[in-house]
């Protein structure tokens, strides 16, 4: 079965490039989600007046990979204690979230959530809600980092490669 998730984690190019890394995840699309517009598009979004977050859809194969192991993956992509940055990205834009629409996914991501918090001495920021809204960013996002390689990425090269290498302990 196939499910989706989504997860703001600063730029959106980084985010999504991590997640097609990992084993079960079948596809990402890059776009804006929470906001308070319709239709936005970069331009706009790039105001910090619309209230979207760059957010990155994840469909996963629930057979290869658990909603569990992606949020804990997610947790080695952003600095949760970062407040509407991510590397370099300053802006509500940047700011880091996992956005659900199946309510029985909330338990999970709370329990990834606090376990992550517990090791961490400062205040995590990221959101955990409902999705309300998403919108498709434009295509020249859209994999941004497969068409760009030497792209600019808040991520290291590294992380890629954990995101790998990454297997799911059953």
């Amino acid at each position: 079965m196939t499910k989706d998730i989504y997860f703001a984690g600063g730029c959106f190019w980084g985010t999504e490039h991590f997640f097609k890394q990992i084993n079960g995840v079948v596809a990402t699309e890059v776009g804006y989600a929470n906001g308070h517009t319709e239709n936005p598009t970069y331009k706009d979004v790039c105001t910090d007046k619309t209230g979207f977050a760059e957010t990155v859809r994840v469909s996963y194969d629930t057979e290869r990979v658990s909603l569990r192991f992606l949020i804990d993956m997610y947790f080695h992509a952003i600095d949760p204690t970062s407040l509407n940055q991510q590397g370099h990205d300053k802006g509500t834009q940047y700011r880091t979230g996992i956005y659900y629409t199946d309510d029985s996914d909330l338990p999970i991501i709370d329990s990834v959530y606090e376990e992550k918090q517990k090791e961490c001495s400062e205040e995590f920021v990221v959101e955990r809600l409902p999705l309300k809204n998403f919108y498709t960013a434009e295509e020249y996002h859209q994999d941004y980092l497969d068409k760009n390689p030497d792209g600019y990425c808040h991520l290291p090269l590294s992380l890629f490669e954990f995101a790998r290498k990454a297997r799911e302990k059953k």
